[in-house]
């Protein structure tokens, strides 16, 4: 069985001489050439996803005015964002929602405007100190004016994630879009053969410190994600049916791209953000690259009933999802993709050149993610209508 370090392959990188391809092309080589020869000669193979992630948002500092203020309530074009932190540091969430715009406007179109380069209108107020002693605060930021703005996200890049449907007798809007009556269709977020985390399922080359692509620019995982729960249920090859784990990530908004970062508005439900995220995987024997050529019909996940009726309907797998239409109660129904496959390839092949270039080498992990966690239920007490 062939062994690569991480050092050799970066040395390769280094080089020009590494041979990097995606998630999709590892596919067609391991059925060639067999996964030992195979592993001889990849060294990287790139993944790529451009989805829903609600759990994105921005740390900024705006910078000291004269004469200073502590600020206490920050609004960003009228969308609230999180001021308990130190005097000119703030926080906004990507599914906060603007308070004269409402499911309009949130903080994912914010996160985007800036990206763009648009003015953004900075409103704070403070109960003024001796120290800070100014009470509020009119102006206007751009990413040019202020200091640093950097994207932290606790939870992105789900390793996989349940399709949806609705057994209910009515419409219902959700963050999974809108579901018809009746199990009418189904809905399905994940980037199936070429998701990160499918690729590295036991999680042996992607922790704490691995640099990945987020939104255009080079981030890194900061931490496991928030509802990281690898404890899942999972197929012969690794892959879990749905859920398991997660990242938080972290990048430098002014080197990212509005390309790979969209503001989303989901009829009647609220205001999400896309990210693309892409992870190279080094092939460090033939483990690695029988992880790697992974296909959809071999990815599966469950179709579960948001109305809360039904709970699982059935297992299906990603080539049936992508085929366009699946059984469901006795019939066919039409499904759909919310994230988007030609983002996610555009990902891995951006990711796959700037590997090959020498532009994006390979990190070792200065931790890995747990493989074993709890993920608890909120406990109710008392009268929920109190």
């Amino acid at each position: 069985m062939a062994h690569k370090s991480l050092e050799e392959i970066n040395e390769k990188i280094k080089k020009g001489i590494a041979v990097v391809v995606t998630a999709e092309e590892v596919i067609g080589i391991v059925d060639e050439m067999g996964p030992k020869k195979a592993a001889e000669e990849v060294d990287v193979v790139t993944t790529g996803t451009f989805g829903a992630m609600c759990s994105t948002g921005m740390f900024i500092n705006f910078g000291h005015s004269t004469p200073p203020i502590r600020m206490t309530r920050v609004w960003l074009n009228d969308v609230p964002a999180f001021a308990g932190l130190a005097a000119v540091d703030s926080y906004i969430g990507a599914t906060e929602l603007s308070k004269t715009r409402g499911m309009e406007y949130g903080g994912a179109h914010v996160i985007e405007d800036l990206i763009a380069g648009k003015d953004i209108n900075l409103y704070a107020e403070s109960y003024g100190t001796d120290c800070y002693p100014r009470k509020e605060i009119s102006t206007t930021i751009n990413k040019s004016n202020i200091n640093q703005a950097y994207m932290f996200n606790p939870r992105n890049a789900y390793q996989n994630y349940p399709a949806a449907c609705n057994m209910s007798d009515r419409i219902i809007y959700t963050y999974m879009g809108t579901l018809l009556p009746n199990g009418g269709n189904v809905t399905y977020c994940t980037a199936g053969c070429l998701s990160p985390l499918i690729n590295d399922p036991e999680y042996r080359t992607i922790g704490i410190g691995t640099r990945v692509f987020l939104g255009g620019a080079q981030g890194y995982v900061a931490w496991e994600g928030t509802q990281h729960n690898p404890d899942q249920e999972r197929g012969e090859n690794g892959v879990p049916i749905s859920l398991a784990g997660t990242l938080a990530l972290i990048g430098d908004i002014k080197q990212m791209s509005t390309r790979f970062i969209k503001a989303a508005v989901y009829q009647n439900y609220g205001i999400s953000m896309f990210m693309g995220v892409g992870i190279p995987i080094p092939i460090l024997d033939e483990d690695m690259i029988r992880k790697t050529a992974v296909k959809d019909s071999e990815i599966f996940t469950d179709i579960v009933d948001k109305s809360g009726h039904e709970g699982v309907i059935r297992r299906v797998s990603y080539a049936e999802l992508r085929s366009g239409s699946v059984e469901l109660k006795g019939r066919r129904v039409q499904t759909s993709p919310l994230s988007s496959l030609k983002v996610a390839r555009e990902i891995a092949a951006l990711l796959k050149e700037e590997v090959k270039k020498g532009e994006f080498t390979l990190t070792q992990p200065v931790a890995g993610l747990p493989r074993h966690n709890t993920v608890n239920k909120l406990e109710i007490r008392g009268n929920s209508n109190e």
